[in-house]
Parts: structure tokens; sequence; C-alpha cells
């Protein structure tokens, strides 16, 4: 018994070690936004202990003071009721619920993910003059994709930003929702497809932080991680300046293509971005023939085009699939697009035919 005991003493030890490295990054974060969320769980924890400890106290205190051996304790059968009792049981837990109330309301507005950033953070305020660096997130099948729409540049799994300087986040989804994650930045927001959410944060220290999805989205989940770099102004300059000597662009072509799912993709820099794509992706007609949703909710919003518009619909040929490189891309059937007077002809889709 003796051996057993120490054996499990020494297994108990034994974590200790492996229990000090671990980054309670909720705990300690370094975005505005994220430090306001963590001091919103302090507070929330504070009141509840308000309830929390007495009962426990008490629990023990009863349990020790009323034990059958203790004869000097009062037995009071015919005891009912008591109003200072009554008073502190219902008084008590009230003012907690009411307190809790007026914290979530005021969070709830003041830290709305939609709701542009007034501040640095506690000590700074936000000058007027600050444009927002803005960041376009496009969750995929099992990867991450960063457009930065003031640089013309795109990245896969990996995200910069400049120090003090806010972000705001623009996410949409290629396929299924996901959640979007950097636990030293901000909560997580969702990712839906033919959707788009927003967040708005800011990073106030420099470091190199991991961002992930937080909703289980299939068989590559658990690998759909990437590294969001906190930089100074020169090294966020530099990152940019290096994203751009990448010598791959990303074209609808190669977006289709890196749509497919895939598993664990390495980093992956594009020093350009073909016009409109984002947009494209959230309005779900990156193929140029493919009507976009915005088009088809317009229509709709005018009555629909009836029986005929049962008919109406495209694919990518086996022809046209085999030039862009898209015979493993999921085989799709959609709604076709229109003529215009700007393309009439779907120039667009023969550039694409014409793709290596």
């Amino acid at each position: 018994m003796l051996q057993s005991k120490t054996f499990r003493l020494l297994a108990l030890l034994a974590i200790v070690p492996v229990l000090a490295g671990c980054n309670a990054v909720l705990l300690s974060p370094s975005g505005d936004i994220a430090l306001q969320q963590r001091n919103l769980i302090y507070i929330s924890v504070a009141l509840m202990l308000i309830v929390i400890l007495p009962v426990i106290f008490l629990t023990l205190f009863f349990a020790w003071r009323y034990r059958a051996s203790n004869t000097k304790a009062t037995y009071a059968p015919e005891w009912n009721h008591s109003t200072l009792i009554e008073l502190v049981i219902w008084l008590v837990p009230l003012l907690i619920i009411i307190a809790l109330g007026a914290v979530t309301w005021v969070s709830t507005h003041k830290l709305d993910p939609y709701r542009p950033l007034e501040r640095i953070d506690a000590q700074r305020a936000l000058p007027a003059n600050v444009k927002p660096l803005t960041v376009e997130v496009v969750a995929l099948d099992w990867k991450w994709l960063f457009f930065y729409p003031e640089y013309g540049i795109a990245t896969v799994n990996e995200l910069a930003a400049p120090v003090d300087r806010p972000i705001a986040f623009r996410l949409t989804s290629s396929s299924v929702m996901n959640s979007f994650f950097i636990p030293a930045l901000a909560g997580q927001i969702y990712t839906m497809a033919g959707m788009e959410t927003q967040l708005h944060a800011i990073i106030n220290k420099e470091g190199v932080y991991d961002g992930f999805s937080s909703n289980y989205s299939g068989a590559g989940f658990s690998g759909m991680r990437f590294k969001f770099h906190g930089l100074n102004t020169e090294a966020f300059d530099a990152w940019v300046k290096t994203v751009k000597q990448s010598p791959t662009e990303l074209s609808r072509v190669a977006y289709l293509q890196l749509e497919a799912p895939s598993e664990r993709e390495p980093v992956r820099h594009y020093s350009s971005v073909a016009s409109g794509l984002y947009d494209a992706i959230l309005n779900r007609c990156v193929e140029p023939n493919r009507m976009c949703m915005r088009d088809i909710m317009a229509i709709d919003a005018k009555g629909g085009m009836g029986v005929p518009g049962l008919y109406n619909m495209a694919e990518l040929d086996q022809t046209t699939r085999s030039n862009l490189g898209l015979e493993n891309v999921q085989h799709r059937v959609y709604v076709s697009a229109f003529c215009t007077t700007t393309d009439p002809a779907f120039a667009s889709l023969k550039l694409m035919n014409a793709a290596p």
C-alpha cells in the first residue's frame, strides 16, 4: 500500500515540469480586445465566487458541526424560518445577477466584433487619422487564405500585422463553417460560405502567436493551424516586401486548384491577386460562367426567373477542367451567369481556358 501511494505521488510530481511549460494565453493575451475579454472572465468568476465560496465553507462547517459525535450541537427540530437567512440567500444572488447583467450589457456592445476600435490599449486612445489594416480571410479545406487588399498580396497559413495598428478582418468560407481564433488577439468568430463576418482587433506586443480553427470541420481539422506574426512597422514592411518577391500569382485558376481539400499545407506567398477574387469567393462565383449570389438574390427579389430558371444551369466541361488542371477538383453544377454588355462572350472564360 505504501509503495502504491509513493508511486502515485511521484507520478503527480512528474506532471509538474510539464505543466510549467504551459502557456495560458487566454489569461495572458497580447491584444487589447483579448485583454478586455480576459478581464470579463475574471469579473464573472469573482462575482460567482461570492456565492460559491460561502457555500463550500458552510457545507464543510455544517458537516463538521452537526456530526453525529458532536453532542454539543444545537438540536432544533421545530425550527423552520429565518427572515435574515431568507434575505441573504435571495438578495445576494439577485445582486450578483444584476451585476452580471450590467457587465454583459456593456461588454456586448463595447466588444462587438463588428464595432471599429476606439483605442490602442487602456492608456492610449486611437488617433483619428489611423487607417486599419484590412485582411480578408477565407477558410478553406483545410487551410487558411489571407488577402491583403491594401498591398495586393495573399498568403496561405501565415498572417502578419503591425503592432498597435487596428486590424479589420473580413471573413468567409469556401465550404463548411469554421471558426477563426487567435487567442492572443481576440475571441473566435465563425466563417460561413456565402456569408461575411467581421472582426476588429489589435495586437500590442511583438511576437509569434498561434491561430487555428476552433470549430470541427472534417478530416483535416487538426492541421488547420497558422502562425500570426505581430511585427513592428519596419519588420512588417519587410515582410510585405518578401511576399511581393514571390514568383507565384493567385489567379482564379490557381484559387480553384488551391480550394481542393488538402491537409497540413505549408506556408505559401502570392505576390499578386486576381482582381475581385475575394468578392467572387464570397459570392461563390469564382468560375466566370457562374452567376454570383448577389445577382441571384437580386433576381429573386424581383420575383425570380420562374420555370426558365430551372434550365439556366452550367458547368465547366471536361475540356475546360482539363485545361485548367481541375480534374481532381469537385465537379459542380451551378446557376449560369448571363452575358453582359461588358462581357458579351464570356471573355474571362476564354482567358481561363487559355491558362496553362
